[in-house]
């Protein structure tokens, strides 16, 4: 257990924040498993302050996910204030997080994401102002640097605690790596040993094994999972259940598989109506068959799927077909 601000997170595994990805379904299915903390996909601002329809239904909670934090973005101190004011004073979030990580160049056109990560002097102003102006504790999420030859990690942590942030997410990718690469858990480390507020670690923990190395090699308070939770939300209960008792639990079988997936199925359906839940569980149907030996058809004709029922016997059919494999 550790605690951000006066939030307790009972356990040292969390839910990173992924924009398309991380609504409420998703994030109460991986909470179910036993995530710490759950963290929201990154909404914008300004959208927020227009109260933008797509945007404003960004901000549904589930009372279950609670403890959960709720990732905001932007690239102008009053905007991004205003903004976590109100996330502040019409959410249940327990958490506000600052994005300052975000790679693609769309928000980086907007100053807003890793553009901050060369700068330590407007982290600190900006981060400062959300502190001063909200009342739940504040994070940042953030990457290693811009790129090899732009790496403040350090300098900027110093300034995100010194504005007052109750704990920091690193990655330790630069914004030139995007996704690729490996993750620098040196930084990660160097961070932790800078600051005094908790430091969550990110990047490339794809093992429960992995989990622990970094929490030994780096000495952080949590790990953050993120791609590798992708239709595989045990990897949080095996890494949560390794930690605990040093006990390697088994991967689920086919069956237990679709079960969760149509379970995330029917909750997105609840959340966004039955055409855009199907639209949008198209790719997480395909992550969930991954690794799955033979599941090229199937993950085809989920993608021409456009009802419930009709995915629903594309994924209960690859089940039997894999038990009638499994028997001959």
């Amino acid at each position: 257990m550790f605690k951000i601000g006066d939030v307790e997170i009972e356990n040292r595994v969390v839910l990173a924040p992924m924009a398309g990805v991380c609504n409420a379904a998703f994030r109460l299915t991986v909470k179910e498993f036993g995530a710490g903390l759950v963290c929201a996909e990154m909404i914008s601002d300004k959208a927020l302050l227009f109260k933008n329809e797509k945007t404003m239904n960004m901000l549904y909670i589930d009372s279950r996910e609670n403890p959960m934090s709720l990732q905001i973005f932007g690239g102008e101190k009053e905007t991004l204030v205003e903004a976590a004011k109100y996330v502040d004073q019409n959410t249940t979030a327990d958490i506000i997080d600052i994005n300052m990580g975000c790679p693609v160049s769309k928000i980086i056109k907007c100053e807003a994401g890793a553009r901050w990560l060369l700068d330590p002097n407007k982290i600190y102003e900006m981060v400062s102002a959300v502190v001063e102006a909200v009342d739940k504790p504040v994070t940042v999420k953030m990457r290693t640097g811009w790129d090899e030859d732009h790496i403040y990690a350090v300098e900027n942590a110093k300034m995100i605690e010194k504005a007052g942030a109750s704990a920091l997410s690193l990655h330790g990718r630069t914004r030139k790596q995007m996704y690729e690469g490996h993750a620098d858990w040196d930084i990660i480390k160097q961070v932790k040993e800078a600051v005094n507020i908790p430091v969550i670690g990110n990047g490339d923990v794809t093992t429960p094994e992995l989990a622990k190395k970094m929490l030994d090699e780096t000495g952080v308070d949590a790990v953050m999972i993120g791609r590798e939770a992708l239709g595989n939300p045990w990897m949080i209960y095996r890494t949560v259940h390794y930690l605990e008792t040093g006990e390697l639990m088994p991967e689920p079988d086919v069956e237990e598989k679709i079960k969760i997936a149509i379970l995330h199925l029917d909750r997105l359906i609840q959340l966004k109506g039955e055409k855009v839940a199907v639209m949008e569980m198209r790719k997480h149907a395909s992550w969930y068959l991954k690794g799955i030996r033979g599941n090229g058809k199937a993950r085809k004709a989920i993608n021409q799927t456009n009802t419930r029922d009709e995915m629903v016997a594309v994924l209960e059919q690859f089940v039997q077909d894999v038990k009638d494999k499994q028997a001959s």
